[in-house]
């Protein structure tokens, strides 16, 4: 077994386990028991719980950026890449949402995914073609951040197997951020100064819309 299947199996046991019990049941020992894996490689790869939480962030990461086409304007780009992310995250529905609702009360943990959060969303900005560098990049990469937050809480909930909810709460919120000229064929903001973006919850679509690794 290679390192991201080890990771992918021990990801979906500990996952499972915050389904049924919350975040705060996860036992990276019960776990690696369920899944049949080491003790020893469990300990190497995962020192703590939140490893796992940054190693999922990652996957959706490695999962969206897999595909390095440069086709496209950079609104459909990075449209693509949220939802490929969301693809990933889709496949451990259930446990997110367990960790979701556990952040509030955990502010350390909260913080830490708030950081690599911020990091995945560079990323995801500059595969678009949206320029991070300097200080008015940071405010594109924040913007990112807000889109990407919004998205995820229509996701948290989303019951349908297609997101269709989710990818109407994307792309509202892409819609908004182009009126702030986050895409550089509007002309992007330089003034360093982080609009407030008031999204709006979105309507729930008539009908069913068609649709990552972290990383």
């Amino acid at each position: 077994m290679d390192h991201d299947d080890f990771d992918a199996a021990l990801l979906s046991a500990a996952m499972t386990q915050a389904e049924h019990g919350g975040w705060a049941s996860v036992s990276l020992l019960d776990a690696a028991r369920n899944a049949g894996l080491s003790f020893p490689q469990t300990r190497e790869r995962f020192p703590c719980r939140a490893s796992l939480l940054l190693r999922l962030g990652r996957m959706a990461d490695e999962s969206a950026l897999a595909d390095n086409t440069t086709f496209g304007a950079p609104r459909e780009r990075l449209f693509d890449l949220l939802m490929r992310r969301l693809d990933v995250f889709q496949q451990y529905r259930h446990g997110i949402r367990a960790v979701m609702r556990a952040l509030p009360m955990d502010p350390p943990l909260a913080l830490l995914l708030g950081g690599a959060t911020l990091e995945s969303m560079r990323w995801m900005a500059d595969a678009a073609g949206i320029a991070v560098a300097g200080l008015g990049g940071l405010v594109r990469i924040n913007m990112v951040v807000a889109i990407w937050t919004h998205t995820l809480r229509a996701w948290e909930k989303d019951e349908s197997e297609d997101m269709g909810s989710t990818m109407a709460a994307l792309d509202q919120a892409l819609n908004q951020a182009a009126r702030f000229r986050l895409f550089p064929a509007e002309s992007a903001l330089e003034d360093g100064g982080l609009p407030d973006l008031d999204f709006e919850e979105p309507d729930a679509p008539s009908a069913p819309l068609s649709p990552e690794n972290s990383h």
